[in-house]
């Protein structure tokens, strides 16, 4: 059961993961044992997957976003394609999707060069891609992991 501090504390811990355990504490006003104890629970409940450092993709050579469409042609090569798809570094997102295609993928790439020689040698040769349609992001305006919750997403 979440109740409603609970919930605060998620929406604390969604804008910033490093905040100091005493800072949560002070915002819901408790005490930081009794809020560390909260959110190990919230950990064991699954509600809280982990904790990552968002790096800035442009210190680090990595800015051409796109989003690979991949049609495979059947369900009984798609586990292991899934499997393989996920090991390559630059491919950060995987979804299976309805509609004509099967996959979309969010990947990162150096330049549009890089992101061609990815999708030619390392994903559009995989045993079961029929066919891959790229469509490169020339700039992004809002990009987030956070998951919107309101007091009405309360769990019971």
């Amino acid at each position: 059961m979440i109740d409603d501090i609970s919930l605060k504390i998620l929406k604390i811990l969604q804008k910033k993961a490093r905040i100091p355990n005493v800072e949560v504490a002070r915002q819901v006003g408790m005490a930081p044992s009794a809020v560390l104890e909260r959110i190990r629970k919230l950990e064991k409940m699954g509600l809280i997957d982990g904790y990552e450092v968002r790096l800035n993709p442009e210190r680090f050579g990595k800015s051409q976003v796109a989003f690979i469409h991949v049609r495979i042609n059947g369900k009984g090569e798609a586990h292991g394609l899934v499997d393989t798809l996920a090991a390559i570094a630059q491919v950060q997102e995987i979804h299976y999707v309805a509609g004509r295609d099967s996959y979309l993928l969010k990947v990162r790439e150096t330049d549009t060069r890089a992101l061609g020689r990815l999708v030619r040698e390392r994903i559009a040769p995989l045993k079961g891609v029929v066919s891959t349609s790229t469509t490169i992001v020339m700039n992004t305006f809002k990009e987030t992991a956070r998951i919107p919750i309101d007091d009405q997403d309360l769990i019971r």
